[in-house]
């Protein structure tokens, strides 16, 4: 238990009393607060600053990614889609193997490294569309798709790690709510800087400038060097002085075991795997399927930056609403698993009314802002953003509630991003193959719904008001007894090798 509460420079503690409660910290800039007039700024080291600055890696990587993505086939015309399709089913086949075990990875190497790995991930795949731009041949933008499967898998286990484990318990929703609110900002922007370069573009038949390529291919490599300024876990220290719970300098043998201790001690986390599976499935039906079939260029971008703003209010709201403290948390998450299911049911109800109006070989001519008629499919491809924060905030929350141990978070988000991938990575193959869009829409709402009424015993006998420390702890010691044969409570000398 030392471990947690000791400073890495100094012996530290939280003294407590009746009356009040001090918290001795260490000394060293990475501990010293910041006063702006009335606002006192955390420390650089604590979970505020940390997510802030994961959430920017975020905004300049996966958010332009999702911005370029956004406007279906990738900025390209609807013949051309085919390469973004390619591209995106060899991307998320290696994220779905690289998911599984990126948790391992990201324990192994260290967030810095984790996340700077995986932005530079987002820069090669970027270059491949500037790249096609000019050869239209599709083989470095294959290879590109494939690489970013790799680097976004770790990316994302890293990512989520710390947005599910630096926070305490209390403010878990709000730090989710951070995150998506300033990673789908990168979107917003990426997407209106594109429809500023395409304003004046309302031919259908022409794909995204070079220039827009090129801005946030720069974008995307300041974010991999952004990632650089993090510091390491066992550094980071709460408002309250309680450190993250984590076991430090493991072997790769632990950490394989911590993968499968993860699934033998929490074998009901299976029930939550098809909402992983459906978390990223409709992306390719509403970018592809919905966006770039229905309306010309610059419209597309501006629907993709009003879908990633619905996105920063779904997150907004879901995620305060998640931490409600006048509501008990098991509550809670019997109650967002309610709204879910009824936002399922509108939202993709919606969509059914729309997608009975055309099929893939036969579509009315593309919509421009500036047509009547428009407002209609916009404010539905608002709600389609709108629904997907809600649902990742969510899956993210039911997953930080589950336990606060950060070894099992980093493998909870691998799994997450793993099954989420594979199934991006099949619905992507199936786009590819000209699915009729009916049937691709109809797979999105059938998983959705079923997914969800499949993870309702979670939320109903998994999900508690707290979770004990000492809980957690038991889960690191039970790794470490699997590789040495014993408890490291039993032999202090030996737990230095793993703090």
């Amino acid at each position: 238990m030392d471990g947690i509460a000791k400073s890495p420079t100094h012996t530290q503690w939280t003294a407590r009393s009746l009356d009040h409660e001090q918290t001795i910290t260490p000394a060293g800039w990475k501990y010293r607060s910041i006063k702006l007039g009335p606002i006192r700024l955390p420390w650089y080291a604590s979970p505020e600053s940390q997510l802030l600055l994961v959430a920017f890696v975020c905004f300049l990587c996966p958010g332009m990614f999702n911005a370029i993505n956004g406007l279906g086939g990738a900025g390209q015309i609807d013949n051309d889609a085919e390469a973004s399709a390619a591209s995106n089913s060899a991307l998320y086949a290696t994220f779905a193997v690289v998911g599984f075990f990126a948790g391992t990875v990201v324990n192994a190497l260290g967030i810095r490294i984790a996340l700077s790995f995986g932005g530079l991930g987002y820069c090669v795949y970027i270059s491949s569309y500037l790249y096609y731009n000019h050869v239209h041949k599709d083989g470095y933008v294959i290879f590109a798709g494939a690489l970013l499967g790799c680097c976004a898998g770790i990316l994302w286990s890293a990512q989520g790690a710390i947005m599910m484990s630096y926070p305490t318990e209390k403010v878990k929703g709000r730090y989710i709510s951070w995150f998506w609110i300033i990673f789908n900002l990168g979107a917003v922007i990426g997407s209106l800087g594109a429809l500023g370069i395409n304003f004046h573009e309302v031919d259908s038949n022409v794909p995204v400038t070079d220039g827009t390529y090129i801005a946030i291919l720069v974008l995307t490599f300041i974010g991999a060097c952004l990632s650089w300024t993090l510091v390491d876990a066992k550094h980071i220290i709460r408002s309250d002085g309680s450190r993250i719970i984590l076991m430090k300098h493991p072997t790769w043998r632990s950490e394989i075991v911590g993968l499968w201790e993860t699934l033998r001690t929490d074998v009901y986390v299976i029930l939550l795997f098809p909402m992983f599976f459906a978390s990223n499935w409709f992306y390719t039906y509403q970018f592809n399927g919905v966006n770039l079939p229905r309306f010309n260029v610059r419209t597309r971008a501006l629907n993709s930056a009003l879908y990633w703003l619905a996105q920063m209010f779904g997150a907004l709201i879901f995620g305060f609403a998640l931490d409600f403290p006048n509501v008990r948390r098991t509550n809670r998450a019997k109650i967002a698993w309610l709204v879910m299911f009824i936002l399922t049911f509108a939202v993709w109800g919606g969509g059914y009314v729309f997608q009975m109006q055309y099929t893939r070989d036969h579509a009315p001519r593309e919509y421009d802002w500036t047509d009547n008629g428009f407002i209609g499919p916009m404010f539905l491809y608002i709600t389609y953003g709108f629904y997907d924060a809600a649902w990742q905030t969510c899956v993210y929350w039911f997953m930080g509630a589950i336990t606060n141990n950060s070894r099992k978070l980093a493998n909870f988000a691998g799994f997450y991003k793993g099954i989420q991938s594979a199934g991006a990575a099949i619905i992507w193959s199936l786009d590819r193959r000209r699915t009729p869009y009916m049937n691709l829409f109809a797979s999105c709402w059938v998983l959705l719904a079923g997914s969800l009424i499949i993870a309702l015993p979670v939320m109903l006998l998994k999900i508690k008001d707290t979770v004990p420390v000492e809980e957690d702890l038991k889960f690191t010691d039970e790794i470490i007894e699997d590789v040495m044969g014993q408890r490291m409570v039993h032999n202090p000398s030996r737990r230095s090798r793993f703090e």
